[in-house]
């Protein structure tokens, strides 16, 4: 049945979770403005500076379908608490690091927490609120979550430019210690306890064995390719071909009755509205990895901005799409149908991608800030609702590995959103390059130059030589408007997808077995309250009236 109102406990624990959710969006954004600092006092260079990010996003992406079947197993609370220590813990030794390769390390730990941050938010609040609600407070979580990624690279940036930039990982250790005080206090949910041998037998170590250095493959060769690699070498294909060959496997292995508890049921994918909506998910997380990734590439190399500015150039976005994360979930609660957001969102999305093939040295502040709020729109419409759509058709006791799931599918796109976009950027610098004059800067452009040269400080280095200057501005826009008529593509093609998905309305009552433990601590109100003990008694009487119903049945 649905709750009226949530209980202080409900209420603490959702606190914990929008905290818990700071440490992951900041370090996804706040390293981005502070990374030359760190490369320069770290007195490393070329493609290792590179893997300060990817570290991270490799196994943030790798472990979380891990994270949602061992939640099933030992519980919401264990997994959760070692989610944000693994994260303190690469915090604290990426703070500490005297070396690029220790840094690295560092971030790889970070990864594995972050990953699992992001899963078990997602699980705890599918236990704790009914689906039809669930994206309202997903919301609220979300748009903390936004808040702390807009001001990541404005933090970072000052961190490293007035303190150190060790200060960008030392000050994670203060919020992931909060919020472990939270969670030990608070996230107290129950769930099946069992012997250890059982649960460690229940854990999906064939699956996982193929499903990790599978995704890792496919990331790696995805993140070569293009910049370090091309993509016609064998270093790139190599990895992509294993990947997906043992990303085949790994679903024909969890199909099969060998795994007792599959870290990703194939009936998750039976019905023809999960299905589809993984989909758009992946679509979606394309979309926006896209514009985060390269709106900044015209802020700073057509309009000549910092990196700090095209951080503070990007906030329309990240603000109004918290706004309409939180719109759609409680829209979407209101409403019980989700079709019409994903409609929305796509269109929104294809329109705003046209606008933006449109920009060049001479568009407005109005015109780039009103698109890029309208992309903004289109993609906060989508971020609450996918997760709820997916579980429509599905059984509460498929939550978690469903949650987990959806987050990797996210993750994985957020790969492609990079990969794509950076792959179409450097093949049409190249068919362009001879445009320019000069052969010292045709080289430096070449084969991926001109995405790391682009950079206020470059294009000011031609002020002194006006044509060339007007050479390589044009490579630069003509490319990023390539970059942008792809997109439309993307966003037509979610579009398509959604009249596939099957609209059904979303439960109202919440089932689990991992709801919040009822003990003298009442769900509604704070210990010792004259209304914490009439629940008691109420919750008493109620136990005492089931036997006597169940006795009477006899």
């Amino acid at each position: 049945m649905m709750t009226d109102s949530y209980g202080w406990r409900f209420w603490a624990i959702i606190g914990a979770l929008a905290i818990t959710s700071l440490l992951s969006a900041l370090d996804i954004s706040v390293i981005s403005t502070a990374l030359p600092t760190i490369v320069h006092d770290l007195g490393s260079g070329g493609p290792a500076f590179a893997w300060v990010a990817n570290a991270y996003f490799l196994t943030s992406t790798a472990f979380q379908p891990l994270f949602g079947q061992t939640a099933n197993i030992f519980g919401r609370r264990i997994l959760t608490i070692i989610s944000v220590f693994l994260f303190a813990l690469g915090s604290a030794v990426s703070g500490s690091a005297s070396s690029m390769g220790v840094l690295i390390f560092g971030r790889a730990i970070q990864g594995v927490g972050g990953g699992g941050v992001n899963v078990m938010i997602q699980i705890v609040v599918g236990d704790l609120v009914p689906l039809r609600d669930r994206s309202k407070f997903m919301g609220i979580i979300f748009s903390t979550f936004t808040i702390a990624l807009s001001i990541g690279p404005v933090v970072g940036g000052a961190l490293a430019e007035y303190a150190s930039w060790r200060w960008i990982f030392y000050l994670n250790l203060p919020i992931a210690g909060l919020a472990l005080v939270l969670l030990s206090l608070y996230l107290r949910l129950e769930h099946q306890k069992d012997s250890a041998s059982n649960m460690l037998r229940r854990i999906d170590f064939a699956g996982n064995a193929i499903l990790i250095p599978s995704v890792i493959a496919v990331l790696l060769a995805l993140t070569w390719a293009g910049t370090e690699e091309s993509w016609s070498s064998w270093r790139t294909i190599l990895p992509l071909v294993l990947g997906v060959i043992g990303l085949i496997g790994f679903l024909a292995l969890e199909s099969t009755d060998l795994i007792r508890e599959p870290t990703v049921p194939i009936r998750s994918f039976s019905n023809r509205t999960s299905l589809p909506t993984f989909a758009l998910a992946f679509i979606h997380s394309i979309l926006t990895y896209w514009l985060s990734y390269y709106l900044p590439v015209y802020f700073q190399a057509v309009l000549e901005a910092t990196p700090t500015q095209s951080g503070i150039n990007l906030l329309p976005s990240a603000v109004v799409s918290m706004v309409f994360a939180i719109a759609a979930g409680i829209g979407l609660s209101a409403l019980n149908r989700f079709k019409p957001f994903m409609f929305a969102s796509f269109s929104l999305l294809a329109i705003s991608y046209g606008a933006l093939t449109r920009l060049d040295q001479n568009s407005t502040t109005a015109y780039w800030v009103g698109w890029q709020i309208v992309a903004a729109a289109g993609i906060g419409t989508l971020m609450t609702v996918t997760l709820p759509a997916i579980q429509a058709p599905l059984d509460e006791s498929d939550q978690a590995t469903t949650s987990a799931t959806w987050s990797f599918v996210r993750s994985f796109g957020g790969i492609w959103g990079v990969a794509i976009p950076t792959a179409i950027f450097n093949s049409q610098v190249n068919n362009l390059l001879d445009r320019v004059s000069d052969a010292a800067t045709r080289d430096a452009l070449q084969n991926g130059g001109a995405y790391s040269l682009a950079t206020k400080d470059f294009m000011q280095s031609l002020n002194s030589q006006t044509t060339l200057k007007s050479e390589v501005l044009s490579v630069y826009i003509d490319s990023l408007k390539l970059v942008w008529q792809v997109a439309i593509g993307f966003g037509l093609l979610g579009f398509l997808v959604t009249f596939i998905v099957k609209g059904i309305p979303l439960r109202e009552d919440l089932k689990t077995n991992f709801g919040i433990e009822k003990d003298e601590n009442s769900l509604h109100s704070p210990p010792g309250t004259a209304e914490s003990q009439v629940i008691m008694i109420k919750d008493i009487v109620e136990t005492k009236s089931e036997v006597v119903e169940t006795a009477e049945r006899r």
